[in-house]
């Protein structure tokens, strides 16, 4: 990635003037020309020398260190957006996000009790089941379990081979590369992440066919798909998946919607009217 010197000091003298002095314990003082911080004052907020950061200002400075740049972002105030930004500009790749965990929002929860007959989940990005629908449950079973990896729809596919009883056996080493192409694509997110990292171990302990994917080094984000469940009261179901991230980009709302032209919808129809009582997948 190469700098934009010329975007970054645009973006450093738009911020630098947005940043009054008191926000940062500075006086204001009655020769104050300028509505925002000093130069040099960002220079010794972010403990740099002012020569070095009034080139940055003049788009004739090296390239930041990523050190350097969050300490122009501690200065500046910046938010997380405006960080990543200034990173990007500067050619650095942003540091890791904040996470939400386990946590599910309540707006997130309250869109799950909107939906009563679309078929919601809420996953991690490392596939674990943190929330779903009345409809979700009844369709795919509970797999909402207090095991850490219980409740991982990655682990049970590889794991539990009672879970691919649901689907049909000719997609089964489609789902295989889904799964773990995605997986791959997090893990090099969230770089050196014991949660990554203990999953991904545990993985290949369950065999070779986990193992011999992982090594494809195959990677895809899981964004939209189709798939078909063998259901035992309502048949076969053919869905739509369609993949939102949460702002936090660490959760995902899947959403099962009918495809156009099939009978989808009236299968979900009836498998609302029987609930869940009658199907529980296997812990």
């Amino acid at each position: 990635m190469k700098i934009d010197r010329e975007a970054v000091a645009d973006f450093l003298r738009r911020s630098r003037d947005r940043v009054r002095p008191q926000d940062v314990g500075l006086p204001v003082g009655p020769r104050r020309r300028t509505p925002g911080l000093r130069r040099e004052e960002v220079a010794q907020l972010a403990g740099m020398s002012a020569d070095y950061y009034i080139r940055l200002e003049q788009a004739r400075g090296p390239q930041p260190s990523p050190e350097m740049l969050a300490a122009l972002a501690r200065a500046l105030r910046l938010s997380d957006d405006e960080r990543d930004h200034l990173h990007l500009l500067a050619g650095r790749r942003p540091p890791a996000p904040r996470t939400s965990g386990d946590h599910v929002s309540p707006g997130l929860l309250h869109l799950l009790d909107q939906m009563p007959v679309t078929p919601v989940q809420v996953l991690s990005d490392l596939g674990d089941v943190l929330a779903q629908n009345a409809m979700a449950e009844a369709l795919l079973g509970g797999v909402c379990t207090v095991s850490e990896h219980g409740r991982n729809v990655v682990w049970r596919w590889f794991a539990d081979p009672a879970q691919r009883t649901a689907y049909p056996p000719e997609e089964h080493q489609y789902y295989s590369r889904l799964h773990v192409a995605d997986l791959r694509a997090t893990v090099g997110r969230r770089t050196a992440d014991p949660a990554a990292t203990r999953l991904v171990e545990r993985l290949k302990a369950t065999g070779e066919e986990f193992t011999a994917l992982w090594e494809l080094h195959e990677v895809s984000v899981r964004r939209a798909s189709r798939m078909r469940v063998l259901h035992p009261l309502v048949g076969r179901v053919e869905l739509d998946c369609q993949v939102l991230l949460a702002p936090e980009g660490d959760q995902r709302v899947v959403l099962y919607t009918p495809p156009v032209g099939s009978d989808t919808a009236e299968r979900l129809a009836l498998l609302k009217v029987v609930g869940t009582g009658q199907f529980t997948a296997s812990d």
